[in-house]
C-alpha cells in the first residue's frame, strides 16, 4: 500500500516539478568574482540565487537586471551578468574593439559588476537575446545574505543613448 502511494505521488509530482523548473525557475550556485560585490562578495563563499525563467523572452528584462545566459564563447557554460544596454541603445565600452557601440536589434549588452575581472560583452560583444535563460531575483543562500536583487545600474555604466522604441512589443 505504501509503495502504491509513493508511486502515485511520484507519478503526479515528477511532471509538476519538471514543469516548475522548466517554466518558472530554479536555484543555481554563482561561481567566480565577476559579479562582486552584488554576488559572492567574499571570494571564498558562494551565493545561491533563484533564477526566474518566467517571462525572460518578453518585456520582463530591463537595464540593470542580473540575468543568466548561455555563454557566447562556450555554449556548454552558463554565465551570470548585468544587462547594461538593450537593443537600440548606444553604450560606451570598456576595452572592446570600438569605444562606442549601438546594440543591434535582437541583442543586449551585458557586463559583470567587477570591472576588469569579467568575461562579458566587452570581450565578446553584444549578446543575442535568445541566449538569455533566466533573471536572478533573489539570493537564497547563505541565510545571512537572503535578499531580493535590485535592478541597479551604476551611473557610470548607463547607456550613452537609450533606444526610443520598446523593441520587445
Amino acid at each position: 500500500m505504501a509503495f502504491r502511494r509513493f508511486g502515485k505521488s511520484l507519478l503526479y509530482g515528477l511532471p509538476l516539478g519538471i514543469t516548475f523548473l522548466d517554466c518558472v525557475g530554479y536555484v543555481a550556485r554563482v561561481d567566480g568574482t565577476s559579479m562582486q560585490p552584488a554576488l559572492n562578495p567574499v571570494a571564498e563563499e558562494r551565493d545561491y540565487v533563484f533564477l526566474l525563467r518566467w517571462g525572460i523572452h518578453n518585456s520582463a528584462v530591463e537595464r540593470g537586471d542580473i540575468i543568466s545566459l548561455i555563454s557566447p564563447k562556450d555554449p556548454g557554460q552558463k554565465i551570470i551578468k548585468r544587462v547594461v544596454g538593450m537593443q537600440g541603445d548606444v553604450v560606451s565600452t570598456l576595452g572592446y574593439k570600438h569605444e562606442i557601440v549601438r546594440v543591434p536589434d535582437g541583442h543586449c549588452w551585458v557586463e559583470g559588476d567587477h570591472t576588469g575581472y569579467s568575461l562579458d560583452s566587452n570581450t565578446f560583444g553584444p549578446v543575442a537575446l535568445g541566449l538569455m535563460s533566466a533573471r536572478a531575483v533573489a539570493i537564497v543562500w547563505p541565510p545571512e545574505r537572503w535578499r531580493l536583487l535590485k535592478n541597479e545600474l551604476p551611473r557610470r555604466r548607463r547607456p550613452v543613448q537609450v533606444a526610443k522604441a520598446n523593441y520587445y512589443n
